[in-house]
């Protein structure tokens, strides 16, 4: 029997089977909800019946599949389902003029004559921001798949390839793709209260424990930059500042200039000092090649000073840039060029490499960033090596989107730095750490109580660990 020949004979008999792993599949489900979100387009190759991808609820979704019966059963299961469409194609030879927010291959690739081949076709219906999740049989559970066969509880399987994690790693970079995330799902997969949660929420996501779950998961992107040919960007610059007057003459006469034009957004945060009163007779006397805003923010906190300044930029790439200096801004031409080339899609900076000047960290804060920083490294599952480093660099088009997306972790962070990088890592987007140089302040005070404010971001973490790491749900 041919694969195509299976995979049209499962189509007719796999009712039962598919109702005893109602769960499996219900738990697969929930994982592409978390990571595809609300209102995208969604291409599906192996899309078998297409019981995920309708459970997706994408705005534009598209299955395909080789087998004319699944696709027949696929379009009598899901009539009526708006935005839905299903074709008959191969995944070697589908082609489409549509790129997608999202392409699923679920439990696909194990199959696939030539993965690689299959893998260098998908880049071109991709956009910068498309995301590829593939999902695939951890080897170490076929002696269960075997059993779960002759117990009737699973399909026969056809004979498969034979995929570890790095196999899959090196497949997708071989073929344009930069792996952002990489996991493993379904530790206990069937629905029992309290146990399935505990198992699958909680200790499939654990060192060590992680690398025995059902399924690999692996989160990719196209490995290109973002700007067209002959096409630069523009930045803004956005620059809060409280307490901070003997700065400001210096802020604006170092920070470069950086793609087609640069704005500089001095965001004001209710200073002591007569730090408002200088930014207006510094940005009235400037001449120099910047485009100059200033601004005072509305609330309390450096989150809502960045956000101020951040609704008011009209640059494709937004950047933070301390008010204090202590990160040189001399080096964010640096940071533009990783983010313009696609080296990255969230630039962070990082103070923890080079050396330091005597009094630019004290001790115990120097612990407590290096704690966060290993920390939200397990969090986010990309590694930060510095996650309160100020400087932050991303394109305002996914700045737009983040924001929508950490709506529903609440009001959390008054800083902003959790908050960016939560919202990066729901967005799967690639996070780079870029180093800088961090100096003595040459004007002023810190804002920043050690103990405080290291207690709030204690919380915060715990926070990120339950919300991102361990996520409840999605109904």
């Amino acid at each position: 029997m041919t694969l195509r020949e299976h995979f049209e004979w499962v189509a007719e008999n796999d009712a039962v089977a598919r109702r005893r792993q109602g769960a499996f599949h219900g738990q697969l489900l929930d994982a592409h909800r978390a990571a595809v979100g609300d209102d995208a387009s969604v291409l599906e190759i192996g899309c078998g019946s297409g019981a995920l991808l309708a459970g997706l609820r994408p705005r534009r979704g598209l299955g395909v599949d080789f087998s004319e019966a699944m696709i027949r059963r696929a379009r009598q299961e899901r009539a009526g389902t708006p935005g839905l469409e299903f074709r008959v194609g191969s995944a070697e030879e589908f082609v489409t003029d549509e790129t997608f927010d999202h392409i699923v291959l679920n439990h696909l690739i194990g199959y696939l004559g030539d993965i690689q081949s299959v893998l260098s076709r998908l880049p071109k219906i991709s956009h910068p921001r498309t995301r590829l999740h593939v999902t695939t049989v951890n080897t170490i559970w076929t002696p269960l798949l075997r059993l779960g066969v002759s117990l009737g509880w699973v399909m026969p399987q056809p004979q498969s390839n034979w995929l570890s994690e790095e196999d899959l790693v090196n497949l997708l970079e071989l073929s344009g793709w930069e792996v952002v995330k990489r996991e493993t799902l379904q530790l206990y997969p069937f629905r029992t209260p309290l146990l399935d949660g505990f198992l699958n929420r909680f200790l499939v996501r654990l060192p060590l424990v992680r690398h025995f779950g059902a399924t690999l998961w692996l989160t990719a992107r196209p490995r290109r930059g973002v700007v067209q040919p002959g096409k630069e960007p523009s930045c803004s610059v956005v620059v809060p500042v409280r307490n901070e007057s003997g700065n400001i003459r210096a802020a604006l006469e170092r920070i470069p200039s950086m793609g087609s034009g640069t704005e500089l957004i001095f965001v004001e945060g209710h200073s002591r000092d007569d730090t408002w009163e200088v930014v207006q007779r510094e940005v009235a006397a400037y001449r120099g090649p910047h485009r100059i805003c200033a601004i005072r923010q509305p609330g309390k906190g450096k989150w809502d000073a960045v956000r101020a300044g951040f609704a008011v930029a009209t640059g494709d790439v937004l950047v933070i840039q301390d008010g204090d200096l202590t990160a040189p801004p001399e080096d964010l031409p640096k940071f533009f060029a990783v983010l313009r080339d696609g080296g990255a899609e969230f630039v962070n900076g990082s103070r923890l490499v080079y050396p330091m000047e005597k009094h630019a960290m004290r001790f115990l804060n120097l612990l407590g960033n290096k704690f966060f920083a290993l920390s939200l490294s397990y969090v986010l599952g990309q590694g930060v090596k510095d996650s309160l480093c100020g400087t932050k660099m991303l394109l305002r088009s996914d700045y737009e989107r983040l924001l929508r997306r950490i709506k529903e972790l609440g009001d959390f962070d008054p800083f902003g730095d959790f908050n960016l990088l939560f919202g990066a890592s729901l967005l799967n987007l690639k996070i780079r750490d870029l180093p800088v140089r961090y100096r003595d302040r040459s004007y002023g005070e810190t804002n920043i109580s050690r103990f405080s404010h290291g207690w709030l971001l204690l919380r915060m973490t715990w926070f990120g660990l339950w919300t991102l790491k361990f996520p409840r749900r999605k109904v």
